[in-house]
């Protein structure tokens, strides 16, 4: 088993504030493994891909409380793979709207509009399926 990290450790590899890794802790969207006698929390390693995958889907239009029932759905790594994919259509649909010249700004805002549309569709799939 890899070595559990205090909170500052985990807030640090993960690139977040100690209060970030508190405010998921306390909305169950991460868990400590254990605590020690005195009463410190001490978090899996695989944490630090947890709180990367809420923060991808938190920047994608997300609210805590949707990331939170796909978490209890789906594994990280479900939603990691689901999040890689739409970040690569929205970097498509971006490199589109570069190139749609004058009205880009409209299309972006178009196209900003059903990725979040598809994100929402794939949360649904993911608690509609957990055992995707």
């Amino acid at each position: 088993m890899a070595q559990l990290m205090r909170i500052s450790e985990l807030a640090q590899a993960a690139g977040v504030s100690k209060r970030t890794v508190d405010f998921y802790t306390n909305l169950g969207l991460i868990q400590p493994a254990q605590r020690t006698e005195s009463g410190y929390r001490l978090y899996d390693p695989n944490m630090v891909d947890v709180i990367a995958t809420i923060r991808q889907l938190e920047a994608s239009g997300m609210a805590l409380d949707d990331i939170g029932k796909d978490l209890t759905t789906a594994t990280a790594a479900d939603l990691a793979e689901i999040v890689s994919k739409l970040n690569t259509d929205l970097e498509a649909l971006r490199t589109l709207a570069e190139s749609a010249g004058s009205n880009a700004h409209g299309m972006a805002t178009s196209l900003a509009v059903r990725a979040h549309n598809l994100i929402v569709m794939a949360t649904e799939l993911l608690i509609a399926m957990p055992d995707v």
